[in-house]
């Protein structure tokens, strides 16, 4: 047996949401020393955050950190989809046939991924783009198009690590996992869901349109919300946050191309992963 699948195997047997919560709560200790291993561990660059590192008390506010202000700018084109997150490319393509694909000889549903079949049947012929999170990265995601949060859907599920080898060895890791799904809807774009997965030690994400929306607290039925008065979000604005690093699904409608960058490219929150086929006003939302 490989040691990626030997891997997989002892996370199996692991209780997953309960060594999630005991991590979070270790990471909320206060300790310099122990801030200052793991910016060490991971490299973190510690010129691009909001505060100068004596000022995060724990592991935890580091790892949600902010960046100072203009370190992250905005690519100026209208049309363009923005990366949500920094973070690696890790995989795109064309939603057919209601197939995502996960890794080489691995693919997924999206009506597994969205948890609703008549959901996820408005995106065939559509778009979508996988980007993974490592620790080094910053944890802060940002709407990728000026739109309105219709609503969110909640689907509790496993946190298996998103790494490498758990993306090989666990088949449709994406929709398997706890995910926290917005719903976004702009003229110019369309629909567009924006899924955040769940993993080993990151099972708390939290949204910035609505404080009362946590993961991993103990739920075991989903939810979903539509608002009744939708949420605003320009472009680049706090949508959400991971407790830890993990993945973000981006799906799209027909009609916007997804850049065509190889598996592994590092991206930036802000720079452009696609664009409008055509548009005559992408301007705000609907």
């Amino acid at each position: 047996m490989s040691d990626g699948k030997l891997f997989i195997q002892s996370m199996r047997l692991l209780p997953k949401k309960r060594l999630s919560r005991t991590v979070r709560s270790l990471t909320k200790i206060r300790s310099q020393m122990a801030v200052r291993r793991f910016a060490a561990r991971y490299g973190i660059n510690l010129e691009e955050a909001e505060k100068p590192i004596e000022e995060y008390a724990c592991i935890l506010d580091l790892f949600t950190r902010r960046l100072k202000p203009g370190v992250r700018p905005l690519d100026q084109d209208l049309t363009a989809l923005l990366s949500p997150v920094d973070g690696t490319y890790d995989s795109r393509g064309r939603v057919e046939k209601d197939t995502l694909f996960q890794a080489k000889g691995r693919s997924y549903s999206l009506s597994a991924l969205l948890a609703d079949e008549e959901r996820a049947s408005h995106y065939e012929g559509g778009n979508y783009a996988t980007l993974y999170l490592a620790p080094s990265d910053y944890h802060r995601i940002h709407s990728p198009i000026s739109a309105k949060v219709t609503g969110y859907s909640y689907i509790p599920g496993e946190l298996f690590p998103v790494n490498p080898a758990a993306v090989q060895h666990v088949d449709s890791l994406f929709a398997v996992n706890e995910r926290l799904i917005t719903h976004l809807h702009s003229e110019a774009f369309g629909k567009m869901e924006l899924v955040m997965v769940g993993a080993t030690n990151v099972g708390h994400m939290k949204v910035m349109y609505d404080d009362t929306v946590q993961t991993n607290m103990g739920e075991s039925q989903i939810m979903r919300h539509q608002y009744d008065e939708s949420k605003y979000l320009n472009r680049g604005d706090e949508l959400g946050v991971f407790e830890m690093g993990s993945t973000v699904v981006l799906v799209t409608e027909p009609g916007i191309r997804i850049a065509d960058f190889p598996n592994g490219t590092a991206v930036k929150m802000g720079e452009a992963i696609g664009h409008l086929d055509t548009v005559e006003d992408p301007g705000d939302a609907a």
